[in-house]
């Protein structure tokens, strides 16, 4: 595991992208869960609430079809922190960092909302047990 000095990235009113199919386009942390340690911010892997603060348009037609959009502009919903722009050091020396924060939407059971994810996850992922979401990214780094 990475030392927690390390690990303060996504905190309170932090913005990120959401890279799943659910219809939600960004998304604002309001509480970091299970993290008394690091006093509120998240590191990749790190399960958060957040609320929709952007979203696609949902039209008329798409609300009849059972592939309905399944978020809208102001749901709370608990998400998992994918990418960040703070650095990582990787056990073997290597140091990663993304060009933005991303997170993937949960239900309450902890399972994805969406079935497909667009752009590239951290490998860091695994070590949580967020195996899932590796094996429906298109790219891991």
């Amino acid at each position: 595991m990475f030392p927690t000095a390390v690990r303060q990235m996504v905190s309170l009113k932090a913005r990120l992208n959401v890279i799943d199919n659910t219809g939600a386009l960004m998304v604002e942390c309001v509480n970091v869960l299970k993290h008394k340690i690091n006093h509120g911010s998240a590191s990749v892997g790190d399960e958060i609430v957040v609320v929709v603060q952007q979203a696609r348009p949902i039209s008329s037609q798409a609300l009849a079809s059972s592939t309905a959009v399944k978020v809208r502009r102001g749901d709370v919903r608990r998400a998992v922190v994918v990418r960040t722009r703070k650095a990582v050091r990787r056990p073997d020396g290597r140091i990663v960092k993304f060009d933005d924060n991303a997170a993937v939407l949960l239900n309450n059971k902890r399972e994805m909302l969406g079935t497909r994810l667009s752009g590239v996850v951290s490998a860091d992922l695994r070590y949580k047990g967020w195996s899932k979401i590796l094996s429906l990214a298109p790219k891991v780094i």
